[in-house]
């Protein structure tokens, strides 16, 4: 009987899990997640739950939460061997995504799935996720690491999260303040942030077939320095100025008209100018090397734009400045007018 342990995890590491390497990852995720508690944190790091405290002086305070995941960019990283970034891309995603309702981001958890990961490499995922946590002073309260061989491949692994933020009832975006007349701002993008994976690679990789050290033109970065380039977060930059802001879309999967669409209320359409700004070397690579129509990249990339403010124009100058102050280019893209919730671009 002595031996059944041993036994046990021989075989289960035969199997394709090793509880060693698991346990090791896990000391090493334990520090990551320690250095993220903030006052709102309450239990112990490695509980079987996570806790946050709501903060204190909010009159009605309502929960936003959202869960995410990066999708195909995991294959990037896999392909460059860098695992430390995506788990920042997953927080800011996750961040936007609640910023859209005026909340603050108050905790994160995460979940990392996969077969035959090393200690260095899941490590290097779960720091990525605190560093983008301590950033936003949010807790990353929890999270899970499983080893599934069988249904992923050796080495490959999915990472997503969730995250939970707070808001005054009385301060939450839903898009009711937004009126004909309204600026749109848009927010400069870092890149494709983390969408479109699957077709950028398809046309990188397999119609160009270029090298993840290539140098991509006009910039001269590396295909894999723009490939994995931090999705940005924008809750510094809008944060000073939520109280003046009618609504904001987060600029993800389905493009700026696809997005943009969901926060207009009725009565409203948007209209952008598609002239008011250049695309980004990376974007006008990949719809020459696809050869790409302007509708289907419209559909699935940023284009460049991570993030549209709706504000009134007596706003926008402060919202600038507001974004400036943080690093973000922006720029006046279009304006809301009279309609039924669409979204066009000038010229079509």
């Amino acid at each position: 009987m002595s031996g059944a342990p041993e036994t046990a995890a021989t075989e289960y590491a035969a199997a394709g899990v090793d509880l060693a390497r698991a346990d090791a990852a896990k000391a090493r995720i334990a520090q990551a997640v320690a250095g993220t508690r903030t006052p709102l944190s309450l239990g112990a790091v490695g509980a079987f739950g996570g806790m946050v405290r709501v903060p204190d002086g909010m009159r009605r305070p309502v929960l936003v939460m959202s869960t995410d995941g990066v999708g195909t960019k995991v294959l990037v990283a896999l392909q460059a061997g860098r695992y430390d970034t995506v788990g920042e891309d997953l927080v800011n995603h996750s961040v936007n995504d609640i910023l859209v309702h005026g909340a603050t981001p108050i905790a994160f958890m995460d979940y990392v799935a996969g077969a035959g990961l090393g200690v260095e490499e899941l490590a290097a995922i779960v720091e990525g996720v605190a560093r983008g946590c301590r950033r936003h002073r949010m807790a990353l309260a929890g999270g899970e690491t499983a080893q599934m061989p069988g249904l992923y491949q050796p080495g490959h692994f999915d990472l997503a999260g969730t995250i939970v933020g707070v808001v005054d009832e009385d301060a939450a975006l839903h898009g009711e303040r937004i009126v004909a007349g309204d600026v749109l701002l848009a927010c400069a993008s870092t890149g494709l942030h983390t969408n479109g994976y699957t077709l950028a690679r398809r046309v990188l990789f397999d119609r160009m077939r270029l090298a993840l050290d290539a140098r991509l033109p006009e910039s001269g970065q590396t295909v894999a320095d723009a490939l994995l380039a931090v999705h940005r977060s924008y809750a510094a930059a809008v944060a000073p100025v939520l109280p003046r802001v009618h609504g904001i879309a987060h600029i993800t999967g389905g493009g700026i008209a696809g997005n943009l669409a969901r926060i207009l209320p009725p009565g409203t359409a948007a209209t952008v100018d598609a002239r008011s700004w250049d695309l980004p070397p990376l974007f006008r690579v990949l719809q020459q090397g696809g050869a790409l129509s302007t509708g289907e990249m419209r559909e699935v990339f940023n284009l460049g734009v991570g993030l549209v403010v709706v504000l009134p124009p007596d706003a926008v100058d402060a919202a600038r400045e507001s974004a400036a102050a943080d690093g973000v280019t922006t720029w006046p893209m279009g304006e809301i007018v009279r309609g039924e919730q669409t979204v066009a671009f000038s010229p079509a």
